[in-house]
């Protein structure tokens, strides 16, 4: 996705704003906590969904005042400012209507244009996203004043850096790329006294009188286990607009398309147009990687719930590094493992082993599983004979080893990889005999 950037006026302010795409309706993007209109699409995920969106609409996305591209005016802007900012956008990109998606604080704005302005709202999207933000007599889902305090002393001190990766996208918080992009895009948007003032503006913010006179079609997207905006928040909104539709999706990330990105955009897609477009399965020679961990079961009884997910956190930080570090692929989580996908088979090995090595100190043992073959990707997924293979291939695993089909190592020859050759095996599902070879520890 590539766009020009452009300036709407909003009064004396000039507010930066991308239009891509030409589809048949308009989709405005209301950013959330921090934005930078050309440094987010410096991240993968988003410049995917991004393109999604511009396929089946004219997206419009724009930074607000006092962050990224627009001008600084020294203050928190109030939420009436930025209903004001929408306008303006919509006005200087030449849209009548359009569909607005509010992310996270951008929700707040997206609810209070709805309401205001139903005339120029056809459909309403909210992800992550809330109504009031601390605690009152009669809102009981918010956070104490002195919680929000706490969490600005922090970012203040740390900002430059990627401050709270781990609490808006804990899946990602290992990952040396999205720590890059994270802190470039905090340090790029805003400043840390603009931090402050924003974060002294959500102590007051509360958009819960206009829900109820929401009119347009509207849809409330959240993660069960949202870390920034607790689920609860999310559900108010879906009880208190008349006729809304309610979807959460699981997993912890805050940020909209770290996880399930391709199934979350078509929702959306669907929401707004009726349909989904359907995808041809893009077909590639790939080599699969299963890892697992070897007793799970026990493990988890032993440690208890909280236990197990800080173990479960630490392991799958320490996967999703070293595929990134390998230059693979990461599909997903698995509850106890990971699926990656690698171009190579040699670096997939080399992933594979580093995983098993690097799990050691943390008291458990993981088994990895690889094959090569031609995998089917649609919707951020792999799918076909490899993959099933692969998966095979890791259940006959043993724990602290990593175990290839015959393919792998006629595939690395001359690389300096070494094997042990464990026989001849059947694999439940796939015909005839497979050769497996143990990958001797380096």
């Amino acid at each position: 996705m590539a766009a020009k950037t452009r300036y709407a006026k909003s009064g004396d302010v000039s507010i930066a704003y991308q239009v891509v795409g030409d589809g048949p309706r308009d989709l405005l993007l209301a950013p959330g906590f921090v934005s930078h209109a050309e440094v987010l699409l410096e991240n993968p995920d988003l410049a995917r969904a991004f393109d999604r969106f511009a396929s089946f609409a004219r997206l419009i996305t724009f930074d607000k005042r006092e962050q990224g591209l627009s001008d600084r005016m020294g203050r928190a802007p109030t939420i009436e400012e930025m209903v004001d900012d929408m306008n303006a956008v919509l006005d200087a990109a030449g849209s009548e209507r359009a569909a607005v998606v509010g992310i996270s604080e951008g929700g707040a704005m997206a609810l209070m244009f709805a309401a205001t302005h139903p005339e120029r709202t056809t459909h309403l999207v909210i992800w992550g996203g809330y109504a009031r933000v601390t605690q009152a007599p009669d809102y009981e889902y918010g956070f104490p004043s002195e919680y929000l305090d706490r969490w600005t002393d922090q970012l203040n001190r740390e900002w430059g850096g990627p401050v709270a990766l781990e609490m808006f996208a804990p899946s990602r918080a290992g990952d040396p790329e999205t720590q890059r992009w994270w802190a470039h895009l905090l340090r790029s948007g805003t400043s840390p006294r603009s931090v402050r003032a924003l974060m002294d503006l959500y102590k007051e913010l509360d958009v819960r009188h206009v829900l109820p006179v929401i009119s347009a079609p509207t849809l409330i997207l959240h993660r069960k286990e949202d870390r920034v905006v607790p689920i609860e928040q999310g559900r108010y909104l879906a009880e208190n607009i008349p006729g809304a539709r309610w979807i959460e999706f699981p997993g912890a990330d805050h940020l909209l398309f770290t996880q399930d990105g391709d199934e979350i955009a078509g929702e959306i897609e669907e929401f707004v147009t009726g349909t989904r477009q359907a995808r041809p399965p893009e077909r590639v020679l790939a080599t699969v990687l299963f890892t697992d961990i070897v007793d799970s079961t026990a493990h988890a009884a032993r440690l208890g719930d909280q236990g197990w997910r800080e173990l479960l956190d630490r392991h799958d930080n320490l996967a999703r590094s070293h595929v990134s570090r390998y230059q693979g692929q990461l599909v997903k989580t698995t509850g106890d493992g990971i699926l990656a996908t690698f171009d190579g088979p040699a670096r997939a090995i080399e992933c594979g082993a580093g995983i098993v090595r690097g799990v050691q100190p943390l008291g458990i043992e993981v088994r990895a599983g690889l094959h090569s073959g031609e995998c089917e990707r649609r919707n951020g997924d792999v799918g076909g004979m490899a993959v099933h293979i692969g998966a095979r291939v890791a259940a006959r695993a043993e724990g602290g080893e990593v175990l290839v089909s015959g393919t792998v190592k006629d595939l690395v020859v001359g690389s300096g990889i070494e094997f042990d050759d464990r026989g001849s095996a059947t694999l439940k599902g796939v015909p005839g005999e497979w050769r497996l070879y143990r990958v001797k520890p380096t």
